[in-house]
């Protein structure tokens, strides 16, 4: 059994992990504030599985049942980083007044939900790094029951998390204020995709090249 301390830890760590900003966070609020807590929280619901699975992956290599290599991240940035950037410019370039709106980007919370828990580059070395940091010295006695642990509580704090963005984003001001803006925010979103899907696509190439060189 780990000690409360450590649990608690990984709750807090998995709250982290959600809560820090990115395309994710903007797609929440797209849908929230235009169609609905309802939309956002099918389409974080879905981002969880994602999520998970990549905390599993990262706890099997913390058991040494699994060791990812490099690869497989670079071809993850480059499929992220299409996606972004394909979400990026019909947010840009609309086929239809309807289109125009933010929350039109993301036309399937579940579908989309899913691809960006599962097409994020980053989520298996940010996990992997975050339950190191969380294990500490009991990194080296880790066992299945002591991982289904961390499991349960990385996914407690993923949960929560969920609901902290599900709730803000929905509130009456942040509505109000999208609606206002709508258009403005859809172009910026669409700006913020495509430098991120940039980002993700240029690294994952630079890693690419390294190792053929």
């Amino acid at each position: 059994m780990l000690e409360l301390s450590v649990l608690g830890a990984a709750l807090g760590a998995g709250m982290v992990y959600v809560l820090v900003p990115g395309p994710a966070t903007l797609a929440t609020l797209s849908l929230s504030a235009g169609r609905g807590r309802g939309a956002a929280l099918r389409f974080l619901a879905a981002h969880l599985v994602g999520d998970l699975c990549w905390t599993c992956l990262a706890l099997a290599a913390l058991l040494g049942l699994s060791r990812l290599g490099p690869g497989l991240f670079d071809l993850l940035g480059l499929a992220c980083g299409a996606y972004l950037i394909w979400l990026g410019l019909r947010a840009l370039r609309p086929r239809s007044p309807q289109d125009q709106a933010p929350a039109a980007v993301v036309s399937n919370p579940w579908r989309a939900g899913l691809a960006f828990g599962l097409s994020n580059p980053k989520a298996y070395p940010f996990a992997l790094a975050m339950l190191t940091a969380v294990l500490g010295p009991h990194a080296a006695g880790l066992g299945p029951a002591e991982a289904a642990q961390l499991l349960a509580a990385c996914g407690l704090g993923f949960c929560l998390a969920d609901l902290i963005v599900v709730f803000w984003t929905g509130l009456a001001p942040i509505r109000q204020l999208y609606r206002r803006h709508a258009r403005l925010i859809g172009r910026a979103m669409g700006l913020v995709f495509i430098a991120f899907g940039l980002k993700a696509g240029h690294d994952a190439i630079q890693s690419l090249r390294g190792r053929a060189g």
